[in-house]
């Protein structure tokens, strides 16, 4: 898989996890929904996302 996919992956994981979490074991893991879903955001924005460092550090293409 490639960089995006990948980041869509964990960050999909992510927020079901943590709703699953939330709806089962205690309300505040919603917030880590939140956070996630804003990671998103300003990615969208500033064209820099976290995860992207730490793939390509794991050693992950970024494109074909």
């Amino acid at each position: 898989m490639k960089m995006e996919q990948w980041i869509r992956a964990i960050a999909g994981t992510f927020v079901l996890v943590s709703v699953g979490l939330g709806y089962f074991h205690h309300r505040y893991w919603f917030l880590f929904t939140a956070f996630v879903g804003l990671n998103l955001l300003q990615s969208a924005f500033t064209k820099w996302c976290l995860m992207e460092n730490i793939l390509e550090k794991l050693g992950v293409a970024r494109k074909n």
